[in-house]
């Protein structure tokens, strides 16, 4: 029971009003005075005669005009509207003790945390976003900041406020950390951020021990300052692996900068890379080249297995001392990058086959990370196609959808010749086409790669033995050829030539449905 007393400013008349209470055995909770001529009276529910009785008590004291019930103390309706307020909020916002415990989790933090709040109250902020250090930021200066974590594979932008409050002496003390988490790219804080950070592995996301063994290599080469070589098929992430490496490198405040061997001419490509002289190109001050423009910093050669021979003379001389000739200049100068260089070729082969320069490749050659074809690490799967999922749900504003075993099972028997890439792009296709709450194998359409029948029911043994195994590799490869849709992938998957691959499908006169 909580009681509203309108009366004057009268000296005694708050103890008259204990008193009363007193008299009536009745355990006074709360007591709040507003200075404009109200107190306010927390007390246990009493039956109504004893209520109706003690109303007119209370009235019938000196001074006080009137008496009514109300719902809540200032206090309490104070705090149950900032609760409410806090709690239905759209972005997630936590408030953490100074131990670095959550007492506080909205609705849209504890969705985000995939969390109860049974859960999530009480646990170490560290322990729910393992990138944020709270331990680390409380020995530095505590005051406001802002940071990148990532939350299940996603960038999320957060920010740190200290709260203080004023104590009687009018010291300002610290009591809690309130934490708010955007999704990267929201508000106007985001010019705020730093556009390079400590992350980078966190996005990777894998349980296979090829993918752990991987991250581990990957971690302890990014230190070092040697070029790094970086293998793998279309669409495992080859860019992104030479960003991490970047971003965990003492390089990582720099820039990093990505060249496309492949798609520039050797007349652009070699401006672009070194720059031009004052006066060359009618341009006055002249211009600078992508290792003048990362000095300091990466530069990543993408798919420098396709660099033309007359760049590959270049490079070897920036790889050798760091020299470089700007075009038309004559004095050479010095470039502090280092060189990643990404390929989906065989570097070896190609170098042996007189393709690429053997003294460059012994350069690139020193440090290498090889990326495994996700049809070579199946039980990854399954979280990548959760981060997937939780990737594209957000920026499509869907409710995420469930998924069973049985599509997680399909999927990792299918091959992904495109690999991640591929996964990612049919899992956002699959979300703007299926209809309910759970994705089913369905809605990816993955390409079919039935079985090849081994019965000689289903053969022709008609004619020589000759003509019966051209009839059954045509069969097998007309199947293949439906999950591996280029000469070069299906060569790879049969661990074959690609000239012996391109030749069979010539003639059997094979093509893509």
């Amino acid at each position: 029971m909580r009681l509203q007393v309108l009366c004057e400013d009268r000296l005694g008349l708050t103890r008259e009003l204990l008193e009363l209470l007193t008299a009536r055995s009745l355990d006074l909770r709360g007591i709040e005075i507003d200075p404009v001529g109200i107190i306010y009276l927390n007390c246990p529910d009493i039956d109504f005669d004893t209520f109706r009785d003690l109303m007119a008590e209370i009235r019938r004291i000196d001074g006080v005009k009137d008496v009514r019930k109300i719902q809540f103390m200032p206090s309490e309706r104070h705090n149950n509207e900032l609760i409410s307020l806090l709690t239905n909020l759209p972005y997630p916002v936590l408030s953490i003790d100074l131990k670095g415990a959550v007492d506080i989790a909205n609705h849209a933090a504890l969705k985000l945390l995939a969390k109860t709040e049974q859960e999530a109250v009480g646990q170490q902020i560290s322990s729910l976003i393992p990138s944020f250090n709270f331990a680390k930021w409380m020995e530095g200066e505590v005051s406001r900041q802002q940071s990148t974590v990532v939350i299940d594979g996603i960038d999320h932008k957060m920010d740190i406020l200290p709260v203080y409050i004023t104590n009687h002496s009018d010291e300002a003390v610290l009591t809690s950390i309130v934490v708010s988490v955007y999704p990267k790219g929201a508000g106007k804080t985001s010019d705020m951020l730093p556009d390079s950070h400590a992350l980078g592995f966190e996005h990777f996301v894998g349980i296979s021990n090829k993918h752990k063994a991987l991250i581990s290599q990957a971690k302890k080469l990014a230190l070092l300052d040697q070029p790094l070589l970086i293998t793998g098929d279309t669409g495992t992430g080859k860019e992104m692996l030479a960003r991490a490496c970047h971003t965990r490198s003492s390089r990582a405040e720099h820039p990093f900068l990505v060249v496309s061997c492949a798609s520039m001419p050797d007349d652009v490509a070699e401006t672009e890379l070194f720059g031009h002289a004052p006066g060359s190109f009618n341009h006055e001050h002249g211009h600078k080249g992508i290792f003048e423009q990362a000095n300091g910093g990466t530069v990543l050669l993408d798919e420098i297995g396709e660099m033309s021979p007359h760049l590959q003379i270049k490079m070897l001389r920036l790889l050798q001392d760091g020299r470089f000739r700007r075009v038309g200049e004559e004095h050479e100068m010095q470039a502090d990058v280092r060189i990643i260089a990404s390929t989906r070729h065989n570097l070896a082969q190609l170098a042996e086959a007189g393709q690429f320069r053997e003294d460059l490749f012994y350069r690139l050659n020193v440090l290498t990370l090889n990326i495994p074809p996700l049809c070579e690490r199946s039980s990854d799967i399954a979280p990548l196609l959760e981060l997937f999922i939780t990737k594209h749900s957000h920026h499509l504003g869907l409710t995420k959808p469930s998924f069973d075993e049985e599509l997680v099972k399909e999927l990792s028997q299918y091959a992904w010749p495109g690999n991640m890439r591929q996964l990612d792009n049919m899992v956002l296709r699959a979300l703007t086409q299926f209809t309910g709450h759970e994705l089913k194998s369905k809605d990816f359409n993955l390409p079919r790669l039935d079985a090849v029948s081994s019965s000689s029911a289903a053969l022709n043994l008609e004619g020589s033995l000759d003509d019966i195994m051209k009839e059954y590799e045509s069969k097998v490869l007309e199947k293949l050829y439906q999950a591996f849709p280029s000469s070069r992938k299906l060569a790879k998957r049969l661990n074959v030539s690609h000239t012996s691959i391109a030749n069979k499908l010539r003639d059997y006169n094979i093509r893509k449905n």
